[in-house]
């Protein structure tokens, strides 16, 4: 599968070129310079709290991963086989917390389960109680149901989209032949969707084993993570030298994950007899399927959106005083005249233009990855497929580091925020091409080319017409991901050019109930721009891309 005529075949080394120049140079960078020091290397594996780090990040994100996968696959099950009102616009909603920036996640089960919050309200006021009943923030619950909130999407949409695709037939002919309903699951469509499962519950174990902003706030200092270890090392203690180990360990770790990701993947688009959703999804047709639906749709309300809506609901709510737009009202005052005071409208501003940017980096980017990916199959798509998606992998403070140490002349200017940014979102828009790419039918391809028309021509007009749903998918994810980017960002933005999370962040950490106020306004907009962006996805994605 070709993209462009033989002389421009080069471009297929702009993504590794990409990758060489704003990834692996940052971080050889700031490990060179770190191993430059002694006293680094087999020291570390002899240090307890090593062990006690590693296992507690394996394990965190184990636990983590098993409760998403036991929630999130009966609601799978529920979005793929019924079709109900107002479907689309719940999963769109569901999808929301993975794009939501981690300090705007901290506020929301701060706001919903802290000493203060609704839910200990509604309680207290419920049994006329003197002090709050729940007491989750600080403890590793809180930290399982947060990465819960933020992954079960990723079981939704991956494997929800495969199991709505699958032909109903075989399970009908299995029927016909006596097979109970049960043994219809565990002989023909469990070994059908496992590798789906599989690749979605090694999706989910990376993105909670490299946790940083969850476990910062919402855990507190009794727990850390390899991730939050190495912002410990690199900010609080300024040890680059094991800030540069563990973020060598946490690489060779998740480059192996996201190894097997990627063979599950492959295997999960291994070609099948698939149907539209359209035609596998139905409408209950008994009151116990109809109970099972809103029991589904009430726990998706429940556990995946009350914290949002509880951080939307403190927008806009003066305690007893009644609704109001107040604290929307004060994202233009600077109420304190500082001179570096800057309105955070001016923040909605450049977190669009930062994402405009992202998102044309990484449309670019992101199909000729694809394209190099779905040419052809053998060790170097093996290489290189995980090798696209080291980036969510790394750590955002050792990247930041990378940049500070290597590319000091671009320090202060605009250009590294839309780099890093397009380094977290343009693996997501190859996930998203690559089951559309592959899908395509070769001899469209064979027919124009035959006809007379160039490699590039027949891109144009063949490739590029069924290709544009999953572009504009990939385009809205990218869009809204830069968006809620955070980790990178609060390293290498400048004071006079802060994005929508940092301004949350700033909010945050300061005192009084208007600064929070303003936090949770801001943070409501910004909900509210990941979810129309979200529903644009639902209504333009291409069927059967079951990755995002």
């Amino acid at each position: 599968m070709k993209l462009l005529p033989g002389r421009f075949a080069y471009l297929y080394a702009l993504p590794l070129l990409f990758l060489a120049g704003f990834y692996f140079y940052p971080l050889a960078a700031i490990l060179r310079v770190s191993f430059a020091q002694e006293g680094v290397g087999g020291a570390l594996w002899r240090q307890p709290f090593f062990w006690r780090v590693l296992w507690f990040t394996t394990w965190q994100a184990g636990a983590s991963t098993l409760l998403t996968l036991l929630i999130g696959l009966p609601l799978a099950w529920l979005f793929a086989r019924f079709d109900f009102p107002g479907k689309s616009l719940l999963r769109a909603l569901t999808t929301i917390p993975f794009v939501m920036p981690t300090v705007v996640v901290a506020a929301a089960f701060t706001t919903l389960l802290g000493p203060s919050g609704l839910l200990n309200e509604w309680l207290m006021g419920l049994f006329s109680l003197t002090g709050p009943p729940v007491h989750l923030l600080q403890t590793v619950w809180v930290i399982l149901l947060a990465h819960v909130f933020y992954n079960v999407s990723v079981v939704i949409r991956t494997v929800g989209s495969f199991w709505a695709s699958l032909n109903p037939h075989l399970d009908e002919a299995a029927a016909v032949l006596g097979a109970s309903a049960l043994r219809r699951f565990r002989w023909i469509t469990l070994p059908l969707l496992l590798p789906s499962v599989t690749a979605a519950g090694l999706l989910v174990f990376l993105f909670c084993f490299t946790s940083f902003g969850v476990v910062l706030i919402l855990g507190g200092l009794r727990f850390a993570t390899l991730e939050v270890e190495i912002y410990r090392q690199a900010i609080s203690l300024f040890n680059l030298p094991v800030a540069a180990s563990l973020a060598l360990v946490q690489m060779g770790l998740t480059f192996g994950v996201m190894a097997l990701y990627t063979r599950m993947q492959r295997r999960a688009s291994l070609p099948l007899e698939q149907r539209p959703s359209q035609t596998t999804a139905r409408a209950p047709r008994s009151p116990a399927e109809a109970a099972l639906l809103l029991g589904g749709v009430l726990l998706v309300l429940l556990l995946l959106l009350a914290p949002l809506l509880s951080l939307a609901w403190r927008s806009i709510s003066l305690g007893g005083e009644g609704l109001t737009l107040a604290y929307f009202q004060e994202l233009t005052v600077n109420r304190r005249g500082s001179a570096f005071f800057v309105p955070p409208l001016y923040a909605i501003r450049n977190s669009v233009l930062v994402a405009l940017a992202v998102v044309g980096l990484s449309l670019v980017l992101g199909i000729i990855s694809a394209y190099l990916l779905a040419r052809r199959q053998g060790w170097l798509t093996a290489l290189l497929d995980p090798l696209f998606l080291l980036p969510l992998g790394t750590s955002a403070v050792t990247l930041g580091l990378g940049y500070i140490v290597a590319m000091g002349s671009l320090r202060a200017s605009l250009v590294l925020i839309p780099i890093a940014h397009t380094l977290i979102a343009a693996p997501f828009v190859v996930r998203t091409l690559l089951p559309a790419l592959r899908s395509l039918n070769p001899r469209l391809r064979e027919a124009a080319a035959v006809l007379g028309a160039s490699p590039f021509r027949v891109w144009w007009k063949v490739d590029l017409p069924l290709l544009r749903p999953a572009l504009i998918v990939g385009a809205v994810f990218a869009f809204t991901i830069s968006l809620g980017e955070f980790g990178a960002t609060l390293l290498i933005s400048r004071p006079d050019f802060p994005t929508m999370p940092v301004v949350i962040y700033q909010a945050l950490g300061q005192p009084g109930a208007l600064n929070y106020g303003k936090a949770t306004a801001m943070s409501t907009i910004l909900m509210a721009v990941a979810g129309v962006g979200l529903l644009l996805i639902e209504r333009l994605r291409w069927e059967g891309s079951g990755e995002f």
